[in-house]
């Protein structure tokens, strides 16, 4: 499968970061690696969703952070008195609890695209069912407010617009899509998406 090879070339690029952190705290770099582990966590929540049509948890994307040596010229990188098991080299970086909610929150703007391109191929159960997933995502996020972390919370504003236009495109099929081909379901979302994003003072 083309994305999780993808998603393996990634997790390397991860596994090398651990390398180079071995021995130091995790924390004093967290700032220069947050937005690549908030983008992992989004392209991997993703991926999840098409196959299963659930939330990834943040301790399975965790337990696929942990990496073992893979040849003998690898083991010798790492000096054993360094490593977190001395027989077979483990290195592991995980994604923090904030990193994980920000990838979430990021995970809505691709289902909102996933709605369109539902719509736009005629497929008109798919926008209900991402309808309700985003909603649930939207209370869960509702129930931080403003009492999480700042980015958390920020982010509560850009999940709010995902889950309208769908809302949107789910009311358009409902009251309308009957009564418009197919092909142009597309176009009149699209037309009321600008609409909401105008009313908004979005870009």
């Amino acid at each position: 499968m083309e994305s999780e090879a993808k998603l393996d070339t990634v997790r390397q690029k991860i596994k090398q970061v651990a390398q180079e952190l071995m021995g130091e705290d995790m924390y004093q770099f967290h700032r220069a690696i947050s937005p690549g582990l908030q983008e992992y966590v989004e392209a991997v929540s993703f991926q999840y969703f098409i196959k299963t049509r659930t939330l990834v948890s943040i301790e399975e994307i965790n337990k696929q952070l942990i990496f073992a040596a893979e040849d003998k010229e690898e083991e010798t990188k790492v000096p054993a008195s360094e490593c977190l098991n001395t027989q077979s080299h483990i290195w592991s970086l995980k994604v923090t609890p904030v990193d994980y909610l920000l990838g979430v929150a990021d995970l809505t703007g691709e289902l909102m695209r996933m709605c369109i391109n539902s719509v736009g191929n005629g497929d008109i159960d798919t926008p209900f069912e991402l309808s309700q997933f985003l909603r649930q995502i939207y209370d869960g996020f509702s129930y931080i407010g403003n009492t999480g972390p700042y980015e958390v919370s920020k982010k509560l504003y850009t999940l709010k617009q995902s889950l309208a236009k769908v809302e949107n495109a789910c009311y358009t099929l409902k009251v309308r899509g009957s009564e418009i081909p197919k092909h142009m379901l597309a176009d009149v979302f699209a037309t009321k998406t600008e609409i909401i994003e105008q009313e908004d003072g979005l870009p």
